[in-house]
């Protein structure tokens, strides 16, 4: 503009135009250099949970300490839009040594990895020409876990229990189910599973075992091809099928089995188990995303995957002619599978006859449904009958 003005002022040969063009340009540059002066302000921003839960709100204090006075400025700590919109706080005149807190909340609707942060302070001119920021605290990593439901995915089998013999090759159960039977103590066997008042009756040394079933090794297997979810972002069936993985993993740790997670792209953790396994898991969970990977590459995993005394939980909207022969080469390996199919409006309507022609268990999760409900009445929570 200034250029324009100068050139038409050049045009008619008008001094006061010139004047205004060159007052113009200095008053611009007068206001850069005053504006790009450094504050004096110092931001803490108080300890922000690195891990929460979907719906679980945070409070965050912001204090803004200055060392010498400021005035007309605009501090902003930016929040990712999935928590909510930025925080800006104006701040009309803050004195040397005064203080100021603000706070705020977020609470996150759904999983995943976010930041907090980073904090800023926005300043201009009294012109208004320019505008300057400043960064005053740096970004911090949220890890929002998705929800955990009380879901019932016990491996039982029934046919070892009339007559009550085991199997040829079988572990019992870890504690936590339902009470089977006692036995002698053999060196090795966890001293709190002994049944002292038994002892006392008996003179025998006997321990305490639980419902037998296949084994104590959980694989959990995720689809996760884009191509067969439904559309959306985020997708109703992906965000299920993680809900669902974490339920039955979380749920298998806490009675002491061993479990492995695995997705289109390869074995994300192996054979975790016991209560320190609980968090990484549920952190590979939150950072889930879709991908272009087929069916196939679950395909590799879940034959690599099926052995004698393994139970598999293939989670999938889809189920295609290649998956299916992968199921029932697993199966023919003596592995138990569980197919928990989630479906929406353009799910195959026969994948769920298909994978029990198979042999496999089946699980109908409908997107956006509750986990607990739907295991407990088509897997019938465990319950004798």
């Amino acid at each position: 503009m200034a250029g324009l003005c100068w050139f038409l002022a050049r045009l008619l040969g008008s001094r006061a135009l010139f004047l205004l063009v060159y007052l113009v340009v200095l008053a611009t540059i007068a206001s850069a250099v005053a504006s790009r002066r450094r504050l004096q302000l110092t931001l803490e921003r108080s300890e922000v949970s690195l891990r929460m839960r979907e719906g679980q709100s945070a409070t965050i204090e912001l204090t803004l300490r200055a060392a010498k006075r400021v005035s007309t400025i605009v501090v902003e700590d930016v929040l990712d839009p999935v928590l909510g919109p930025s925080v800006q706080v104006p701040v009309s005149v803050l004195a040397a040594g005064g203080e100021l807190t603000h706070r705020y909340s977020f609470t996150p609707a759904r999983r995943g990895v976010y930041r907090v942060g980073p904090a800023r302070a926005v300043w201009s001119d009294p012109f208004g020409l320019t505008a300057q920021e400043q960064q005053l605290a740096e970004a911090t990593e949220v890890i929002v876990h998705p929800a955990v439901e009380t879901v019932n995915d016990r491996v039982l089998s029934r046919m070892w229990e009339d007559p009550p013999i085991r199997p040829p090759v079988s572990k019992p159960w870890p504690t936590g189910f339902e009470f089977y039977g006692m036995r002698d103590y053999v060196p090795g066997d966890d001293l709190r599973r002994v049944v002292w008042s038994a002892v006392a009756k008996t003179d025998r040394m006997l321990v305490r075992e639980s419902e037998q079933g296949i084994t104590d090794r959980i694989v959990i297997l995720f689809d996760t091809c884009r191509e067969w979810h439904s559309p959306g972002d985020p997708s109703a069936t992906f965000e299920t099928g993680v809900r669902a993985a974490a339920s039955i993993g979380i749920r298998h740790l806490q009675d002491g089995f061993s479990v492995s997670y695995v997705t289109n792209d390869g074995e994300v953790r192996a054979h975790m188990r016991g209560q320190g396994a609980k968090l990484p898991y549920l952190d590979d969970l939150a950072r889930a995303q879709p991908t272009a990977t087929p069916f196939s590459g679950l395909s590799a995993a879940l034959l690599g995957a099926s052995r004698r005394g393994s139970h598999l939980v293939v989670l999938t909207p889809h189920l295609d002619t290649e998956g299916a022969a992968a199921l029932r080469l697993a199966l023919d390996r003596g592995a138990s599978v569980t197919i928990a199919a989630l479906v929406w409006e353009e799910t195959d309507p026969f994948l769920p006859a298909r994978a029990a022609a198979l042999g496999c268990g089946v699980v109908q999760v409908p997107a956006d449904s509750s986990l607990e409900a739907v295991f407990a009445h088509q897997i019938g929570a465990g319950i004798r009958g």
